[in-house]
């Protein structure tokens, strides 16, 4: 690596860090927001669990609901074109309500230096995540999150560790079935598999043009469109100057899960109401198809992790992390 390339990418470096630091301080000026959210555990007619109102401002509750869990910890792993950054303000809420949190950055995502363009399969992709695993001591679960294709990722972890897994949460996820490509999920917006691959502008072939496309990125008007239709300007400003391209490999492997590893995992589904990229009729079948064990819905909600309504996230997590 140049001398002129190392300068770059460590300026490229800074700059992610001083929008994150902007982002946090601007997240902590705010004022609370109250989400608008549903959920279902088992059928529609379940009970809601009462939870506090607001276990982050109220520090006399949080010992009480975080003695209900087992697992206290949740690994966040974030979607296409994201990294570890993108959670900012769900660290700072599970953080704040005293729960351990660790956001990784996927292969070639993030502050990572892999070239996106040598990432060809989805145990790539997911090495990080699957280092954090076995990193782990011998008695201790975790909760993962993962968003958007990073719901892979978890479906990759939960058949090759499901016993360092307590929960895996899919939010507006691919959550495939056995068989399944990730991209197969975002048909209804990007068009077939092969299609795609033939005719998108938006393909980036780092081994040649004459050879197979090694990844794709979105170009900022799309990208504003499809993943940030409802969120705050601030965070779409941090997101244009974070996001990086998407590995190809990853998203078109089909994904092997066993009903005795993938099949006795516990997953939830949070579905987002106001999804362009992953329209809320698709996460539906994706619920019908691959029935999780509980589902929960954000109304008002686009495809962003960052989420205009973070409140109502940080909730649904702690609810999840509580069922016993």
């Amino acid at each position: 690596m140049g001398r002129s390339q190392r300068k770059l990418l460590a300026e490229e470096e800074y700059l992610h860090k001083q929008a994150l630091s902007m982002a946090l301080h601007q997240h902590q000026l705010s004022q609370r927001f109250e989400g608008s959210m549903s959920r279902r555990i088992g059928s529609t007619s379940s009970r809601r669990r009462n939870l506090p109102d607001d276990p982050i401002s109220n520090e006399k509750q949080a010992p009480d609901f975080l003695e209900k869990m087992i697992t206290k910890k949740f690994i966040l792993i974030h979607g296409e074109g994201f990294g570890a950054w993108c959670w900012y303000k769900t660290i700072a809420l599970l953080e704040e309500s005293g729960l351990l949190t660790t956001a990784l950055d996927l292969t070639g995502s993030g502050i990572d230096l892999t070239d996106t363009n040598s990432i060809a399969t989805l145990a790539e992709y997911s090495k990080p995540l699957i280092d954090h695993l076995q990193s782990l001591p011998e008695d201790e679960k975790v909760i993962l999150v993962g968003h958007s294709s990073g719901g892979a990722c978890i479906s990759y972890a939960l058949e090759h560790f499901p016993q360092k897994i307590s929960k895996a949460i899919f939010l507006c996820a691919t959550m495939v079935s056995n068989g399944q490509r990730p991209f197969d999920v975002f048909t209804g917006e990007l068009g077939s598999a092969e299609r795609f691959m033939q005719e998108s502008k938006f393909l980036i072939h780092g081994n040649g043009e004459d050879k197979p496309p090694t990844g794709f990125m979105f170009e900022k008007e799309q990208m504003k469109g499809l993943y940030f239709n409802q969120s705050p300007t601030k965070d779409v400003a941090l997101a244009m100057v974070s996001m990086r391209p998407i590995p190809l490999g990853p998203i078109m492997e089909k994904v092997s899960l066993s009903p005795e590893k993938y099949g006795t995992g516990r997953r939830f589904y949070i579905q987002t109401l106001d999804d362009r990229a992953l329209s809320p009729d698709v996460q539906e079948k994706l619920v019908r198809d691959n029935p999780p064990e509980g589902v929960f819905k954000i109304k008002g909600s686009d495809h962003s992790p960052f989420f205009s309504k973070p409140q109502s996230l940080h909730k649904i997590l702690v609810e999840i992390a509580q069922i016993p």
